[in-house]
């Protein structure tokens, strides 16, 4: 039998208490792996999908027939792309860091 009882960790909360945090702990692996995916999937979607689905059997002449009669703004697209992929970097690269001590 062991009678040490393990050092307290310091706990954080957040929101009132809602959310706490024990220091020094990190964000589980699936989360990790989770967060590219997502955000690298939401970038494509943008991507593929900024002026419809113009190559669907059914509706894809009704596209096509909409972007005609109607302007469209493909670099502000990729702009808004471009934007999600550097978000996407951002939170990649703070989830694969080291957790911090305060």
């Amino acid at each position: 039998m062991n009678d040490k009882t393990p050092p307290e960790v310091p706990v954080k909360d957040y929101a009132g208490g809602w959310i706490t945090e024990k220091q020094g702990t990190d964000a589980p692996p699936f989360l990790k792996f989770a967060f590219p995916i997502i955000g690298l999937g939401s970038v494509a979607y943008i991507v593929i999908y900024m002026n419809g689905e113009i190559a669907h059997g059914e509706r894809g002449p009704l596209v096509q027939a909409l972007n005609r009669s109607t302007v469209g703004n493909d670099a502000f697209m990729y702009a808004v792309a471009v934007l999600a992929l550097i978000f996407v970097v951002i939170v990649v690269s703070f989830a694969f860091r080291k957790p911090h001590g305060e």
